[in-house]
This record gives C-alpha cells, structure tokens and sequence, in this order.
C-alpha cells in the first residue's frame, strides 16, 4: 500500500511560468481631440463676436481711443495675413489656412499632450476664425478681407485670431525645444544605456 502522503498531490509551484500572472498592461494614453477642438471653439467664438461688433459700432477711419492715442479701436478690412503682412496674395493666404485647417484635424487624431492640444487649438481656432472672414465678407468667397479693429502703437491693426494663431505657433516651438512631443505625455525621455530594461 503507498503512502499517499509523499505523493504530491497540490498545485504546481510557481516555478511553472505559465501560471505566472500576467503583467499589467499600461493603460492607452488619453486623446486630447476634445480639448484641441474645445480651445478652437473659443477662439472662433470671440473672434467672429468680436469681428461683428467692430463692424456694428466703429467706423472706418475714425479710431476710437482706449488709452490715449497708442491703444485704439480702428476698423480696417485687411487682404493679407496675421497683422496685415502679405497683402495681394488673400486666395493663396486662403489656400495655406485651409490646409493648415485639415492638418491640424489629422494630426488630432493621435494626440496626447494637452500642451500641444491647446496650442494646435489656438492655431485652429485663429485660422478657421480668419476663413470665416476668406469665404464670407467681400469681395467674394476666397478674396474676402479679414476684419481687424484693435491698434496697438506702431503695431498693426489686428483682431483675436491674430495673436492667437502666433501664440499657439509659439508655444508648440516652446514644447519641441524642451522636449515635449505631441504624442506623448510630459517630457520626452532619453534612450535608455545598453544593458538597462
């Protein structure tokens, strides 16, 4: 008769790998297309609200003092780009926004980084903000003059998807030099040293 006692008869041990548990898989990273798309809508919003008031309530060539003579309210109708730069060239400009337009869309799809996201929004928001100008105000669609009515000094005349659109362009230069890339979260680390991992 055998001992069944010194037969073993539990689980294997864990030297088997197979009922190792498995290791947790990090979660994906979160997509920021909402934010992107949540900071475009507010540029547009006060861009387009702002342009019709300044068409409602300020006359051309008659500026209207805010501080003095160096801050003024000045309606202009502008052919160029950002800050009146590039005048003649309005169905090329239009051309450039609208690519700018569906890129940025396209790039959203595999964006992680709120940072970018609210710089990509900013873009976006500034350039659908100066096409709605492109295709709807005179003389025609892709020729339309984009409304500005803020002066500054010596700078010149713009409206809020101006500082916008170079804002956002600044501040995506700021993340790729200090290592933030779009599609990650924080700072971009370096490769790790052979051996490591």
């Amino acid at each position: 008769m055998t001992d069944e006692s010194s037969s073993p008869v539990g689980p294997a041990t864990g030297d088997d790998p197979a009922d190792s548990p498995a290791p947790a898989e990090s979660p994906a990273p979160r997509r920021r297309i909402r934010l992107l798309l949540a900071v475009a809508a507010v540029v547009l919003v006060l861009d387009v609200v702002t342009k019709v008031l300044a068409v409602e309530l300020l006359t051309p060539g008659q500026p209207v003092s805010i501080i003095g003579d160096t801050v003024t309210w000045t309606l202009v109708r502008n052919s160029g780009a950002a800050f009146s730069m590039a005048t003649g060239y309005t169905w090329v400009l239009t051309l450039v926004a609208t690519g700018v337009v569906f890129g940025i869309i396209w790039m959203g799809r595999r964006l992680v980084s709120p940072w970018w996201a609210l710089g990509l929004g900013m873009i976006l928001g500034g350039a659908l903000g100066n096409l709605v100008d492109r295709f709807f105000r005179s003389p025609g669609p892709l020729r339309g003059h984009v409304v500005d009515f803020l002066s500054i000094g010596w700078w010149p005349v713009f409206n809020v998807a101006d500082p916008a659109v170079v804002g956002g362009a600044i501040l995506l230069v700021v993340l790729s030099l200090f290592g933030f890339d779009f599609d990650t979260v924080g700072r971009r680390q370096p490769d790790a040293e052979p051996g490591q991992g």
